[in-house]
Parts: structure tokens; sequence; C-alpha cells
């Protein structure tokens, strides 16, 4: 027995009515009171960006570090999730869970922990004190930010990378093998391909949990001027609406253009295989 579900259009309306009133409550309206606000005085604070050294080395870092993030973040990941993927040992599924336990974690608990490692009395500060003699602290830092977002990555990745892996058709790649292709060559032509799509996906979201991730930033931002800390410092301490809603869609247009590439990307690369 087949239960016929076509709507009527007026129904179809009613159905997307909630998606509608959320879209506007929490994009439209805020957008568009972002771009009033950044455009006043005739679009002079998009000028100011543009001249000064300061934001515009803000978003050089900021982009620069939620490039290496997204890409330290995908190699290691991607060994991870294949491995955990294809192997079964005692204790899988409790190095999974442990892997995937940064995700319960605000941004300010993974500045504090990396503080707790790198800072002027973490543990890598004591251990260099007790070989050279000298403390080596580099927690607030862009060395500490970036190991502060590869913390909080890694595990999104690695469980898209797993997901992906585990619906491989596994023929191809022995049949790859049988014809005499070497492991690495295997993962080349074969493997790699097959995850594209996943792994431009996860990478791209990786990259813009970087740009605009602000907890872990505002925890270890002593010597850090990257994008979120330099809005916020705008919006809060100068209060200085128009750069600070400039700098906001300059940032999400950054990172809405690269969510956008790697879609057309990872369509592109799918479509073969469709």
């Amino acid at each position: 027995m087949q239960t016929d579900l076509t709507f009527s259009r007026p129904m179809r309306l009613l159905f997307l009515l909630p998606l509608l009133v959320v879209f506007a409550a929490f994009w439209l309206l805020p957008m568009g009171a972002l771009l009033r606000i950044s455009t006043g005085e005739h679009g002079g604070a998009y000028l100011a960006l543009l001249h000064s050294p300061r934001y515009l080395q803000s978003l050089i870092s900021t982009v620069l570090l939620s490039l290496a993030v997204t890409a330290v973040t995908i190699v290691l990941s991607l060994v991870a999730g294949l491995f955990l993927s294809r192997r079964a040992f005692p204790g899988r599924q409790l190095l999974i869970a442990a892997l995937t336990l940064p995700l319960a974690f605000p941004g300010v608990v993974v500045g504090f922990m990396v503080i707790m490692l790198a800072g002027r009395q973490g543990v890598f500060s004591d251990l260099t004190q007790a070989i050279t003699g000298t403390r080596s602290v580099f927690a607030y830092s862009m060395t500490g930010l970036f190991l502060g977002y590869l913390y909080f990555s890694i595990p999104r990745v690695v469980l898209t990378v797993m997901a992906a892996a585990e619906k491989l058709d596994a023929s191809l790649e022995e049949a790859a093998r049988s014809l005499g292709a070497r492991d690495w060559e295997v993962l080349r032509d074969v493997t790699l391909p097959a995850l594209a799509p996943a792994l431009l996906a996860t990478g791209a979201m990786c990259f813009a949990t970087s740009m605009g991730a602000f907890g872990t930033a505002f925890t270890l931002a002593t010597d850090i001027d990257v994008l979120p800390m330099v809005i916020y410092t705008e919006f809060t301490l100068n209060a200085n609406m128009l750069t600070a809603a400039a700098l906001s869609l300059v940032l999400g247009a950054v990172t809405w253009t690269v969510l956008s590439l790697a879609h057309t990307a990872g369509a592109q690369s799918a479509a073969p295989s469709a």
C-alpha cells in the first residue's frame, strides 16, 4: 500500500514558513543591519579597511591561519580516519570516543588547555626549563592559536572521513591492486578521488570555523590580532560600529566565497562517479 505524499502549494508554503521565519530573523535582518551600518558615511569604513595596515594584516593573518589549520587537519584526519575505518582492534571505540571528545568543549576551554600545555606555567614551559634552563612559551601566539584550532577541528574531519571511507567500494581498490598498483598509487588514483567531495566539504567547514572562531582567540589573545578579535575590540572597546560592521561583512564574504568554491569543486569531483 502506497501513500500519496504530494502536498498542495499552500501546504508546501506552510511547511516552509518556519524555515523562512528563522532565515529572516537570524540571517536576513542581521545581515541587512550590518550592511546598513557599514555603508554609513558613504562607505568610508571600507575605505578605512583598505588604508589601514592593521586591518589588512589581521585579515591576511586570519586567512593564512585558517588555511594552515585546514591543510594540517585534513592530512592528519585523513590518515586517522582511513585507519580507524579499516582496522578493528581492542579499544577502537574508546579511541574514537577520545578523539571526538573535543567536540564537547567550548573555545574558552580549548584555549585554557593550550595555556596548560604551552603557557608560562605549562607542561612544555616546565620541560624546556628543565632541559635548557629557559622557559619557552608560545600559547599566546599564532602557534598556540593554531594548536587550539587544530584541536577542535580534527574530530569533525575525522568523523567525516570515517563515514565517507566506510561507503567506498572496496572492490575498486582490490581491482587496482590486482592490476599491479602499489598502495600509494591506490590512495592517489582511487581512494582520494572518491573521498574528494567529503574532504572539500569538511575542509571548507574547517576553514569557516577557524575564520570565525572567537572563544579560543579571546582566551589566548595576548599577542594575537586575528579578525574576530579586531571586530570585538572595535565594537566593545572603541565603540566603532562602522568598522566592526564592515569587518564582519568582509569576514563573512571571505568565508562564503571559500564555502561556495568548495561546494562547486565538490560537485564537479562527484559528477564523474554519478
